[in-house]
């Protein structure tokens, strides 16, 4: 199995982010746009039709990238919406019971 750890590390990241807004960051510059939750929501909606495209049209390269960025901007999602991470966590582990 991988190391999962990478995610736990970018979550940090958007967490801080949350915390500490930056100027040119781009995690910053979700979490604190004009829209709210929305621009978040927008980005998780694009990324899963790319993603969805990649996988149909059977293009490896572009799948495992579009799934890096849907992962990714759920992870911002998830914060802009309040939700924590380990929350989800907690949900699968719980249904793997």
């Amino acid at each position: 199995m991988r190391d999962w750890s990478i995610l736990d590390e970018i979550w940090l990241i958007i967490q801080d982010r949350a915390d500490h807004p930056t100027a040119g960051s781009y995690v910053s510059s979700l979490l604190t746009h004009q829209k709210g939750v929305d621009r978040s929501l927008e980005k998780v909606g694009e990324e899963a039709v790319e993603f969805i495209l990649a996988a149909k049209n059977e293009i490896p390269e572009r799948t495992v990238s579009e799934a890096a960025d849907l992962l990714f901007h759920l992870l911002v999602a998830l914060q802009a919406s309040g939700t924590d991470v380990a929350d989800v966590l907690d949900e699968l582990a719980a249904r793997r019971k």
